[in-house]
């Protein structure tokens, strides 16, 4: 499923800077989980561009292809000439979890719709070309018990599928909670359940 697809994220901020008809436009790209810290992120800039006349914005704030994720502003600029040219760059370069806030400072000179539209998009455009991306692994947690002699049929496996032990809990048994990527969770639950005759049974988050 492509819910489970691993997708680029930023690995750090990225900037670009350029002048145009004597307007200043200063493009800031930002790694934002969610929509919450999107919007907490255009605060920031608006708060340090307090004098700027227009702090334009765009965001992904989950999955590239997530539009329920998606948002923009024109901040007082003519409808259609900011928001969304900076979220058509956001949306086309395949990277989700990502904000990007343009400031203008205007220099009296009118760009038009078109200049603007062209202004804000290629800001956004020339800050991405620089943008250093990571992979972000989509993950789940699986849930388990089972007897002593078996924990290291478990940390085998775990070790197989670059899984990760999050808790282990040792009392009449041994109850653990275990990270893998989604896209294995299928195969190490099934391996699990083989080798060990079928006495242990992980429960994911997935089944929820």
């Amino acid at each position: 499923m492509a819910v489970f697809e691993p997708y680029l994220v930023p690995a750090a901020d990225a900037g670009f800077e350029e002048e145009i008809k004597k307007s200043r436009f200063i493009t800031y790209l930002a790694h934002t989980a969610s929509i919450e810290a999107a919007k907490a992120f255009v605060q920031q800039i608006k708060t340090k561009h307090s004098d700027a006349r227009h702090n334009c914005w765009a965001f992904v704030a989950g999955r590239p292809s997530d539009s329920m994720m998606w948002g923009f502003s024109d901040d007082g600029e003519p409808s259609g000439t900011a928001g969304k040219p900076i979220l058509a760059q956001l949306t086309g370069c395949g990277v989700g979890e990502i904000t990007a806030v343009v400031t203008r400072y205007s220099g009296g000179i009118k760009l038009g719709t078109g200049g603007l539209v062209k202004a804000y998009g290629g800001g956004v455009q020339q800050a991405l070309t620089v943008l250093q991306t990571k992979e972000k692994i989509i993950t789940s947690e699986l849930s388990l018990s089972c007897e002593y002699n078996q924990v290291s049929l478990v940390e085998t496996l775990l070790t197989e599928y670059s899984g990760i032990q999050l808790h282990a809990e040792y009392g009449h048994q041994v109850d653990m909670i275990l990270e893998l990527d989604n896209r294995d969770v299928e195969a190490f639950s099934a391996k699990l359940k083989n080798r060990s005759g079928g006495r242990i049974i992980p429960t994911s988050d997935l089944d929820k």
